[in-house]
């Protein structure tokens, strides 16, 4: 049975690789960079060298401490990479937050399919990756036409780890228009644009491509024989343990720079595109309703230089004055996409009071996200936010449901780690919150979604 597998994980802020130990299902290594595009060249990217060393030492690190018996790979979505026949960087990796193709909106939105076909809602700058490819192909054709592969980024990855091309579902179903997810093939886009040919061929994400690179096994002192997974979308790395072992219905909310909440078995509901909704593609091929905001993002930009300590005498204060923010702090996407951001009652607030107004934002967006996918039973905090107790606290008040904070330090590694087994069954670990006895914290989360809907 393989137990220790190494799980590399890029987020859009920060890049980690963990060590997973599949006996105990924990992480019992981390090492940890910040991950930031690069602003030179043709257009923001993301810089791959830095990523690529950090990778290859991390492995050497880890390997030495306790021997690697696998590769697993997850990383954020609404990126793709253009290779050449060389297996080279046709085009820089696009930043998905640049808003290049914006400007041949009306072109793209022309040819890309219809909600109904893809799940896909439009989104803006490169959020749609179908409108990246489009963008890039118009602006760059003589690079373009030197492209020989397609590939989501995962798979960039593990093309670099054992020189194998391949695609793969759960990243070519997250808001892509690349992909059918009732047809489980490729959109109409990638026919009408001939894109098909180039699309490196699809696999599942427990396939093993291949051992890893022999002379990135004498780089990293692994094994020549370790095997690296095919990979997938990191939201859906959070979902997969809970797939595998939870009896529906439930919710996962995988926190990072985004917050993606994803229903499983929950009330059927019609999704609203315009509120950035869409249909994930899980790990074994599964349409999963889900909603997202950028949730870690905001978090960022409102605590940042200040104190994330709180007393309870705080929360009450908040929760009896009602002090609170009103969405959105990011624009564009979210379930309140064009709203602008205010605050509410915050005379003479300190800094505790201001994190617990912040923490209860970040919940009732998600408790909002919840509640557009039809989602029921407990709710599963992954990621960042389930260390939050305030976060945790609001979110069971204002869904009037379980909420159970994950122990991971980071979901998506441990769902990555378990496509290298053929474990079934993950005992959950975490907290449980149940919605708060005190009537205030529902009040709260009523008098907030009221002043929202007032404000359209």
């Amino acid at each position: 049975m393989t137990r220790h597998v190494a799980v590399i994980d890029i987020g859009k802020t920060n890049a980690k690789v963990a060590l997973v130990d599949l006996a105990d299902v924990r992480e019992v290594a981390l090492r940890r960079m910040a991950n930031a595009p690069v602003l030179d060249g043709p257009y923001p990217h993301h810089d791959v060298e830095p990523l690529w060393s950090f990778i290859l030492d991390s492995l050497a690190e880890i390997n030495r401490e306790q021997p690697i018996e696998a590769i697993s790979i997850t990383t954020h979505g609404a990126t793709g990479v253009l290779v050449d026949a060389a297996d080279e960087l046709a085009l820089p990796v696009l930043d998905y937050e640049f808003a290049g193709p914006d400007t041949l909106a009306e072109d793209y939105d022309a040819i890309r399919p219809a909600f109904a076909e893809t799940g896909t809602p439009r989104l803006p700058a490169g959020l749609n990756l179908g409108a990246q490819f489009f963008w890039q192909q118009k602006r760059f054709p003589a690079e373009f036409a030197k492209v020989a592969a397609m590939l989501m980024y995962p798979q960039y990855w593990a093309l670099r780890l054992t020189g194998v091309t391949a695609n793969e579902v759960t990243s070519l179903g997250c808001h892509t228009d690349l992909w059918n997810p009732w047809k489980a093939d490729f959109s109409s886009l990638v026919d009408k644009m001939q894109w098909r040919q180039l699309m490196a061929p699809v696999r599942s994400a427990k396939d093993r491509l291949g051992p890893i690179l022999p002379a990135l096994a004498t780089r990293t002192g692994l094994d020549p024989q370790t095997p690296v997974l095919c990979g997938l979308h990191d939201s859906n790395a959070s979902l997969l343990p809970h797939l595998l072992s939870d009896t529906p219905p439930f919710s996962v909310v995988s926190t990072g720079t985004w917050v993606v909440s994803m229903a499983v078995g929950g009330n059927k509901f019609a999704l609203d595109p315009a509120r950035d909704t869409l249909v994930n593609v899980n790990a074994l091929g599964n349409p999963v309703p889900s909603a997202r905001f950028m949730g870690g993002r905001e978090f960022s930009l409102l605590t940042q230089g200040q104190s994330e300590g709180w007393t309870e005498a705080d929360v009450a204060t908040v929760l009896a004055r009602k002090t609170s923010l009103l969405p959105s702090t990011q624009q564009g996407s979210g379930p309140f996409p064009h709203h602008r951001a205010a605050w509410l009652d915050t005379d003479g607030i300190n800094n505790g009071q201001r994190f617990a107004a912040v923490s209860f934002y970040l919940a009732l967006m998600t408790a909002t996200c919840l509640d557009l996918i039809g989602a029921d039973g407990p709710t599963i905090v992954e990621g960042p936010f389930a260390r939050n107790r305030l976060f945790t606290r609001m979110l069971a008040a204002a869904t009037a449901r379980a909420v159970i904070a994950s122990e991971a330090a980071t979901g998506t590694s441990i769902g990555a780690a378990l496509l290298a087994s053929d474990q079934r069954m993950v005992q959950a670990k975490g907290e449980r919150f149940e919605p708060p006895a005190d009537p205030a914290w529902a009040n709260y989360a009523r008098s907030w979604r009221a002043t929202v809907n007032t404000r359209g």
